[in-house]
């Protein structure tokens, strides 16, 4: 530390409080539960997509978003869901 001034040191306190911050922020934000969320739909919504094109023979555009396996566990799941409900309901009946 010889030849470090207090200026310098208080300088590079303030640099790395401010990255700690930034990064605090990020996690913050990647862990919050609405986040997660929203980005598991946008995934589903994308492997809904695919299942279209699949089944009406569309072509995807090289630009599409190719789904990934978090979209296809979530269409699955609200797949899975919704003949559950659709089972419960003609069990009823």
């Amino acid at each position: 530390m010889s030849g470090t001034t207090p200026a310098e040191i208080e300088a590079e306190i303030a640099r790395t409080r401010a990255e700690l911050k930034e990064t605090v922020d990020e996690l913050s934000e990647r862990l919050d539960p609405r986040t997660q969320a929203t980005h598991a739909l946008d995934e589903a919504k994308i492997a809904l997509a695919k299942v279209k094109q699949t089944v009406t023979g569309e072509v995807r555009s090289p630009d599409e978003l190719e789904p990934t396996r978090t979209g296809w566990v979530v269409l699955g799941a609200g797949a899975a869901l919704a003949a559950a409900l659709v089972a419960g309901v003609v069990r009823k009946l």
